[in-house]
């Protein structure tokens, strides 16, 4: 097998692990959220810690945060990525998984428009279509909900700024990802003794249960960090969209959530920007490859 199809497995098994992970957080319903949480923190920093440890390159997780800009990057990002985990745990166990799904299907596009925002990146008119139709999707389940879609709009902001962060920062996706549960251990730690355990005392399974999420954080992060330096960018975009498709049918199909028809309008649009987005990616991926191949052949023609 190829180096770019081994790329591709590691990104459908990363993203099938995010994707089909509610069912798992599901389970652990009758433990608070924040309790969750706090185990997720802990025993992920345990999980990225022996991973470090192993590739002899734990020593720069102290230089990720030796810098005052570094630490206070990393430090937001962790407010970021934490807020995430909690709104997406809580809305699987109260019941909004669908919601949270949306959520995830509108971060790229969101993504797209903060790389204008923030880093003057040019937005395609196919981007801007897709970003539209994004707006649209949130502006008409608002309208049918009679509120603001909340959970979709705080996990894709939240995820989206989490992005703009990781973009500033010069880190490998391990060591970055282990500093910033490193920086939430003391508020988990509280919550774990503050709780009498937090989750431990509700039996052998609920423990091994919380503990394993450390697991199931960090493997597909470490999975797609595999496949992203061998997949072209187009692909990944393309790829990411399992993770958001498999939550939804969890959420509709799993836990039987009520979908509306303000709902299906709403999805409707948003797989419209989804397709259109996806479709601009991959001309930009194969444009950008023919002009390489052009490159690389004048430069043999002159040699």
């Amino acid at each position: 097998m190829t180096e770019a199809g081994k790329g591709i497995l590691a990104m459908i098994a990363s993203c099938t692990v995010w994707g089909l992970s509610g069912i798992y957080y599901k389970a652990l319903s009758h433990v608070p959220p924040e309790q969750v949480l706090s185990h997720r923190a802990l025993w992920s920093f345990v999980f990225f810690a022996i991973v470090l440890l192993c590739q002899g390159r734990i020593a720069e997780l102290g230089a990720a945060l030796s810098t005052r800009r570094s630490a206070l990057l990393l430090a937001f990002a962790s407010a970021m990525i934490s807020l995430n985990w909690f709104i997406f745990i809580s809305a699987v166990q109260l019941g909004y998984a669908t919601e949270a799904s949306l959520g995830y299907y509108v971060f790229p596009l969101l993504s797209v428009l903060l790389g204008r925002l923030a880093f003057g990146e040019r937005l395609t008119p196919a981007q801007g279509v897709a970003v539209f139709l994004a707006g649209l999707a949130v502006a008409v389940l608002s309208f049918g909900l009679g509120a603001a879609p909340w959970i979709p709009l705080a996990l894709s902001f939240s995820f989206a700024l989490y992005g703009v962060v990781k973009k500033q920062l010069p880190l490998g996706p391990v060591v970055s990802v282990t500093a910033e549960v490193a920086l939430l251990l003391p508020v988990a730690l509280t919550i774990i003794w503050m709780t009498g355990g937090a989750g431990f005392l509700g039996g052998f399974l609920d423990a091994l249960m919380l503990m394993f999420s450390g697991i199931l954080t960090g493997l597909p992060l470490i999975l797609f960090a595999y496949a992203a330096r061998r997949v072209r960018l187009g692909t990944v975009g393309v790829l990411q969209y399992l993770n958001p498709t498999l939550q939804f049918l969890v959420a509709v199909l799993v836990f039987t959530e009520p979908f509306t028809g303000w709902h299906g309008i709403a999805f409707a649009l948003i797989w419209s920007a989804v397709a259109v987005f996806s479709f601009s990616a991959l001309r930009q991926e194969r444009a950008s490859r023919r002009a390489a191949m052009a490159a690389t052949g004048v430069s043999a023609q002159i040699r």
